[in-house]
């Protein structure tokens, strides 16, 4: 486990919260209902994750914000519930997470979930899905792993969906995708090319980008401030915002939360991941906090990413 410690602290209905901090004051929630990241501040204690006006906070519904994980699918394509089930277990503290190293400086907290009886009755495949979330000055990174635990290999699609709080939607850019295929899951799941030499928004999108780069800047103008996802081992990332029509049908969505919101997730989407008995994946995800800066009236991301890369 890490040299700094969590804090486990119990919410008024009697469910485990873990608080994480370091010292220059940022901090994180993560709940084990969903091994879910609920909240990451600052050390101005600005919220960095957004959640829903409505979200549902009880067992076993998922919940709008945060940091969902999906697995062992990102869709509602297959025979599962919408994402999979992983974000709506109970999930425990992983104390043996080996083979990973300990962290040094870093709050962190080790996850495990496991295929219970009643999960093999819809998907049956018996694993070890975990996950660490380390949070250090600026950062907050995110590991799952998956291991096959059955005798015989299975296939799984995955997500981290990163709900990111905006100040306006119609403001935000989100560059790193320009050039690239895309899944549009609004037409059906049709290919098409990415023309724009950046994202904005203007109505719903709801877009898997294929084999993306390993870093992808979300640049929020009237906030000046910019998020950095950086991943390994995701190649896809989904952009998501539902707009108006789609906010209102959703009911643990606010109607007007929309013009607050961006999903930005590291995903595998194209091409799932195929595990033989005892094998096991792992990825990697940073989400990096940049307070931004204009260039000539507007903000640069490429001098943003250039600067914050010099300092690595």
């Amino acid at each position: 486990m890490s040299d700094v410690p969590f804090n486990l602290i119990k919410d008024g209905d009697g469910s485990p919260r873990l608080i994480l901090s370091e010292p220059t004051g940022f901090t994180a929630e993560v709940l084990l209902h969903g091994g879910q990241v609920v909240s990451w501040k600052n050390k101005r204690r600005q919220e960095l994750l957004f959640m829903s006006s409505k979200a549902v906070w009880s067992a076993p519904k998922a919940i709008r914000g945060g940091i969902p994980i999906c697995f062992p699918q990102f869709s509602n394509l297959g025979t599962l519930e919408q994402h999979g089930f992983a974000r709506n277990r109970l999930w425990s503290i992983d104390s043996s997470p080996s083979p990973l190293p300990a962290v040094n400086n870093q709050s962190t907290v080790d996850l495990i979930l496991k295929s219970t009886e009643e999960d093999l009755k819809s998907w049956p495949h018996r694993f070890e899905l975990r996950i660490r979330i380390s949070l250090s000055a600026d950062r907050l990174t995110l590991i799952p792993r998956v291991r096959n635990t059955d005798s015989k290999a299975f296939s799984f699609t995955f997500a981290l969906r990163n709900y990111l709080p905006v100040s306006d939607i119609s403001e935000v850019r989100v560059e790193g995708v320009e050039t690239l295929d895309y899944f549009d899951n609004l037409l059906q799941r049709e290919r098409y090319t990415e023309q724009a030499d950046a994202i904005t928004f203007d109505g719903e999108i709801d877009r898997a980008y294929l084999s993306t780069p390993a870093k992808i800047a979300v640049i929020d103008h009237e906030r000046k401030r910019t998020y950095e996802l950086r991943k390994e081992g995701m190649p896809d990332a989904v952009v998501w915002n539902p707009w108006d029509k789609k906010a209102k049908a959703l009911p643990d969505l606010g109607d007007e939360d929309y013009k607050t919101m961006l999903c930005v997730d590291s995903a595998v989407i194209e091409t799932p991941i195929v595990l033989k008995p005892c094998e096991e994946w792992k990825s990697r995800q940073e989400l990096i906090f940049v307070s931004s800066s204009y260039h000539s009236g507007r903000l640069d991301p490429q001098q943003v990413l250039r600067g914050y890369a010099g300092k690595n």
